[in-house]
């Protein structure tokens, strides 16, 4: 399901990293990168892999905050310790990796091509300049004319200047201007989502859940580290009980706090529990003292599934515990 259209600039953004670039002069090996939903102009920041919060914050109010003010809504697909919501930003490693292999490309001789890889830092000022002057497929217009209204000058310009994309000198013209600009962002964007709605949708089971249905949680490898270390670990956990459906496509569950993380998943990582009425098992078993596992009687008195069709393999394995 994708979301909401916004409506004008800077109110709703999305945000990401880069990691794991070759270290610059000034040691940083990452860039920050923040995008306004709406017009899709970016800010390509500069920063370290090991900083924490506190850092992105800083970085966040002086980049952000200090040009456009506090946004509405922050979507992001990494875990911060501010409220986040889950974000998308494709195209921008494109042009990043894109002026990398350029930078490598100009005079790989000796070990021109890995100095030339670290100077990634100085061209982040011309790669979002460039970025914010192109055209976006989704609003058919570059994010500097939907956010200022007319696209700055690049030095090529200087030969020529087309008196027709310089700003309007009448400024009851230039509110119309941006008015009409934002409304055909708005249409184009929602066009845009109809679409990859539609071609995300293509062989995907529609499943929606309720309060209180019981489901599996599919335990990502990013978001659940510690309960991923090894292949032979478990994928799913559960079941959990259902509490709120925010929309067809994100719930909260009921989840222990030792799982540290957010309560709200995405449809995609549930299934629904298909289990008796009555109260769950524990999954623990109860061992009393001086007993070992060939005490435990595990005939616990309830109903169990019927067994499997015997086969020969299945006899010549001997008799099966009843559980």
């Amino acid at each position: 399901m994708p979301l909401p259209v916004p409506t004008s600039p800077w109110l709703d953004i999305s945000m990401d990293f880069v990691l794991g670039l070759p270290k610059t002069k000034k040691g940083r090996d990452s860039i920050f990168v923040v995008v306004d939903r709406f017009s899709k102009m970016a800010h390509f920041i500069p920063c370290h892999k090991t900083d924490d919060a506190s850092s992105v914050a800083e970085l966040f109010f002086r980049e952000i905050i200090r040009l456009h003010g506090i946004p509405n809504t922050i979507v992001s697909i990494v875990m911060l310790s501010f409220s986040v919501i889950f974000g998308d930003l494709f195209g921008i490693n494109w042009a990043l990796n894109c002026c990398l292999v350029q930078l490598v490309t100009l005079k790989p001789m000796g070990n021109r091509g890995d100095k030339n890889l670290r100077r990634w830092e100085d061209c982040l000022p011309h790669i979002e300049f460039a970025y914010n002057r192109a055209t976006h497929s989704s609003t058919k217009m570059c994010p500097f004319q939907i956010v200022y209204g007319y696209i700055p000058r690049a030095p090529i310009d200087l030969f020529s200047l087309d008196a027709a994309e310089t700003p309007h000198i009448d400024a009851v013209a230039h509110v119309e201007q941006m008015i009409d600009l934002h409304a055909q962002t708005h249409q184009n964007i929602a066009a845009a989502n109809a679409k990859y709605q539609v071609a995300g949708s293509k062989g995907r089971k529609h499943i929606t859940f309720a309060p209180g249905d019981m489901v599996w949680l599919h335990l990502r490898k990013d978001r659940f580290p510690t309960l991923r270390r090894s292949k032979l670990m478990p994928r799913a956990a559960g079941p959990f009980k259902v509490l709120t459906k925010i929309n067809d496509n994100a719930y909260i569950l009921d989840l222990p706090a030792e799982f540290g993380v957010s309560t709200s998943f995405n449809v995609a990582d549930l299934k629904p529990y298909v289990g008796e009425d009555e109260e769950l098992p524990s999954r623990t078993t109860s061992v009393l003292e001086g007993e070992d596992d060939e005490d435990i009687n595990y005939n616990t008195g309830t109903s169990t599934p019927a067994a499997p069709p015997s086969s020969s393999l299945g006899q010549s394995l001997g008799p099966v515990r009843e559980i």
